[in-house]
C-alpha cells in the first residue's frame, strides 16, 4: 500500500517521513506516531527559526529580560520528538524485549 505523507509537513520532513515508511513496516498506530513526530519536528524548526530571528529574550513592560515563548516550544518539541522516536523504536537493532516496527524485507 502506498502511503502519502501529510501535506502540511515541510518538504524535508515529508522526505524523511516517506523514507521511514519505505524502510519499515508500520502498523496504522505507528504511522500516526510517525506523523506526530514529523509535525513535532516542524514545530521545533519553526520555534528555532523564531529564536534565531528574534533572539532568546525580550524586555517585558518593566524592561526586565524574559525568555521568548519559542524557547519553551523548542524545548517541548525536542523532548516530544525524542519520545515519539523512542516509542517507534526506529533506532533499535535486533529486537530484545521491545518489539519495534520491522524493517521492510527482513523476516
Amino acid at each position: 500500500m502506498t502511503k502519502n505523507s501529510p501535506k502540511h509537513l515541510r518538504a524535508e520532513t515529508r522526505k524523511w517521513w516517506l523514507s521511514v515508511i519505505a524502510d519499515y513496516e508500520l502498523e496504522p498506530h505507528h504511522t500516526r506516531l510517525l506523523s506526530m513526530a514529523a509535525e513535532t519536528w516542524d514545530e521545533y524548526v519553526a520555534a528555532r527559526e523564531a529564536v534565531k530571528k528574534h533572539g532568546m529574550v525580550y524586555a517585558d513592560r518593566f524592561g526586565q529580560p524574559k525568555a521568548r515563548p519559542e524557547i519553551a516550544i523548542e524545548r517541548d518539541c525536542r523532548v516530544g520528538f525524542a519520545r515519539l522516536i523512542r516509542e517507534l523504536g526506529l533506532d533499535l537493532g535486533e529486537p530484545d524485549e521491545v518489539r519495534p516496527p520491522r524493517i521492510v524485507g527482513v523476516a
